[in-house]
């Protein structure tokens, strides 16, 4: 087993990752040709780090992830279910020790097979505190993680023991504790395989990466474009049915969407709520409005002792209680949100832990009373509240400042709350990753896979990998592992809204509400539709001829 690799320096791999692209390929227009050859030129925003599956835990980069690799699960388009795509079988007697047979026949578009290997040697370079991946947490419930991730110190070993490859196509793999829906988490990008080209040349990989999925990463500069292109040696039954995408990167997706009803572009997969009023008489029937596994919160920084304090959760429910989510998502949203009632999404349903009575009062618009509490929490620390937000998507000003209308009028103070935009997203993300925002501010959370776990575990677990406001609370981390532990879905769907009830109690985050995917489309392009993530189905979408 190959043993770990450092990371190389992010600013190395900037630099690296950031090709020069062709005329081509970073030309205008909505790209070249039609038929099964045409190009689909969509808006995108520049991701956070190089495109390492076990590093990228944002949107922009998790849509390439999702065109240039598949895993041992994929999740069904238009149901979400987890259905296997690598894996031929994945078997376990006792919910701890699964058996893994990778499928025969698969290959990363340099030719090299697809093996056991390739999971296992992933895995561990995603797991290991050397490679300063961002979703290294994902592996943290294998058998030996604590040794090459350890929560303080340097690590003992190079690679996990719960992972042993025993045949070409075969690996087992022994978790820490009981986690019935294991398998159901591995269609998420971190659990992509990984070819040798990745740890042998890491500076070309990341450059140009290689994957295993129906599109190939063809050139990228950043700032302008990345330009994927079909891999017609692709082995798997979800061909892609265009001859490739161009990422256009945008900083305002109001730009982006003057291109589209301009003819300059194909695809805008979030229509900015300033043209909500438009877009019917625009697109028509190339409007797309459907729910999504999206919720928007209100996240605050617990890492700052002004906002850690005993009795503060008084402050955090009368904030809560100040957001007026109807109006909002009613004459800004244009019924594109619904008022959050939870802290999962409906897409779940009442079987899957969505709970539209759990919130309750909390979440519902009552002044008085939300001035009531915030004093008796002792006050918003140092008397006023910026709510920080990236500024490349126009719409997030525009609820931000309404947020903020509405914690005035309720606390009876014109500049009690304000919006603090930050450059853009790829610059916000940075700031939330450093611990360097001082009041609350706007988080999304895109499910990565349909189980409430995915809700509750990332987010709010100590230091999980997107619990990015440091909140940490012993008796629903306790909770979270009961539930993992438990082999009856629906008891351990019980335990998790256990869990959610504490993050309710000491309002670790602000529900806002829950966002539908919303897309509008060319007349040149058909077939366009958005999966559960909503993120746009980019292989089936058909160019005119």
């Amino acid at each position: 087993m190959r043993p770990a690799v450092h990371a190389t320096p992010a600013a190395r791999a900037a630099v690296a990752f950031a090709l020069a692209c062709t005329a081509a390929a970073c030309g205008g227009g909505s790209g070249g040709g039609g038929g099964a050859d045409g190009i689909v030129s969509s808006s995108w925003g520049d991701p956070q780090n190089p495109l390492e599956p076990a590093n990228t835990n944002e949107v922009q980069g998790g849509k390439v992830l999702d065109m240039v690799f598949r895993g041992l699960k994929r999740y069904d388009p238009k149901t979400g279910e987890a259905q296997n795509m690598l894996a031929e079988k994945i078997d376990t007697t006792d919910s701890t020790t699964f058996t893994v047979t990778v499928k025969d026949g698969w290959t990363f578009s340099n030719g090299e097979p697809v093996t056991a290997q390739s999971f296992v040697d992933a895995w561990n370079y995603g797991a290991h505190l050397e490679n300063n991946q961002r979703n290294a947490y994902f592996f943290g419930y294998i058998e030996g993680y604590d040794q090459v991730h350890p929560a303080s110190g340097d690590a003992t070993a190079q690679t996990m023991r719960g992972l042993k490859v025993t045949g070409p196509r075969t690996f087992t793999v022994t978790l820490s504790q009981k986690f019935s829906t294991w398998p159901e988490t591995l269609g998420y990008a971190a659990f992509s395989p990984l070819p040798k080209a990745f740890f042998t040349d890491h500076d070309g990989w990341l450059a140009k990466p290689v994957g295993n999925g129906p599109y190939t990463v063809d050139s990228y500069a950043k700032g302008a474009q990345m330009s994927l292109r079909r891999w017609d040696g692709y082995p798997g039954d979800d061909k892609a049915r265009n001859g490739g995408i161009d990422l256009k990167v945008y900083t305002d997706n109001n730009t982006a969407y003057t291109d589209l009803t301009a003819g300059n572009l194909d695809l805008v997969d979030d229509v900015p709520a300033s043209q909500l009023k438009n877009v019917q008489a625009d697109l028509g029937d190339r409007y797309i409005n459907t729910p999504a596994g999206i919720i928007q919160t209100l996240a605050f920084p617990f890492y700052d002792p002004a906002w850690n304090k005993p009795g503060q959760e008084k402050v955090r429910q009368g904030l809560s209680m100040a957001i007026n989510r109807e109006q909002i998502t009613e004459t800004i949203f244009r019924k594109t949100r619904t008022p959050a009632k939870d802290w999962t999404s409906p897409v779940l349903g009442p079987d899957g832990g969505y709970d539209d009575a759990l919130c309750g009062s909390y979440c519902t618009y009552d002044p008085v009373h939300a001035k009531q509490l915030i004093a008796e929490g002792g006050g918003i620390p140092g008397g006023r509240l910026t709510i920080s937000y990236n500024a490349d998507n126009g719409s997030h000003k525009e609820w931000v400042d309404a947020v903020c209308h509405s914690i005035n009028n309720a606390l009876g103070n014109d500049r009690a709350c304000t919006g603090s935009p930050v450059g853009t997203f790829a610059d916000y993300r940075g700031k939330i990753t450093q611990s360097k925002l001082s009041g609350p501010f706007r988080a999304g959370w895109q499910m990565d896979y349909p189980l409430i776990q995915n809700f509750l575990q990332p987010l709010y677990y100590t230091n999980a990998s997107s619990n990015d406001g440091k909140w940490t609370n012993e008796e629903f981390d306790r909770l979270v592992d009961a539930a993992n532990a438990e082999t009856d879905p629906a008891k351990a769907v019980g335990t998790f809204k256990q869990a959610e009830a504490v993050v309710r109690d000491q309002m670790a985050a602000i529900p806002l509400w829950y966002q539908n995917g919303s897309a509008g489309y060319s007349d040149r392009i058909s077939d366009v539709s958005l999966n559960q993530f909503s993120v746009p189905v980019f292989n089936e979408i058909k160019v005119a001829g």
